[in-house]
């Protein structure tokens, strides 16, 4: 937990180590305001303790992945209502496009009255064969330090007070 108190809820899941990675290296940038879950742990109480949020998965067959939406269906009722206004971010990791998974989370994000403090981060794997599909990613540096990035903007906007 940060020196403020205030906790960045970094939530993920990973088939073939893409949005692992990526989710890592957002908590990386964030430091001791991160708090790494993998979304089939997250429970309602975690979502709760959270002050921010950053979700992290891949798209899967144009939505998102199906533990990140076991994770959002099992905790969205026990929370909606209680976490008005908390900012969130997305990191997603796509064959090809990844706006699927992207308006999902939006689209929940919506119910639950979050506010979006930053662009949606979608890296492309341009995987199109089943080989390339299922087989594990390799992250770049370039692409961790955007990640990385991204967690160090959420955990600094918390830490001032700016979200």
């Amino acid at each position: 937990m940060s020196e403020d108190g205030k906790r960045l809820l970094i939530a993920w899941h990973s088939r073939t180590g893409a949005s692992r990675a990526m989710a890592r290296a957002g908590a990386e940038g964030a430091g001791e305001a991160a708090r790494l879950l993998r979304a089939g742990e997250v429970m309602p109480e975690d979502i709760l303790a959270a002050s921010a949020y950053l979700f992290v998965c891949p798209e899967n067959l144009a939505s998102m992945s199906g533990e990140m939406k076991e994770m959002f269906d099992r905790c969205y009722y026990p929370v909606l209502g209680r976490i008005e206004g908390r900012p969130y971010a997305t990191l997603i990791a796509a064959g090809s496009d990844g706006e699927g998974a992207q308006r999902q989370i939006d689209r929940i994000a919506t119910g639950w009255r979050l506010r979006r403090v930053a662009d949606p981060v979608i890296l492309c794997f341009d995987a199109q064969t089943p080989e390339a599909i299922m087989a594990e990613k390799t992250v770049s540096a370039e692409r961790l330090s955007r990640c990385r990035e991204l967690g160090a903007a959420l955990a600094e906007g918390l830490a001032l007070g700016v979200f």
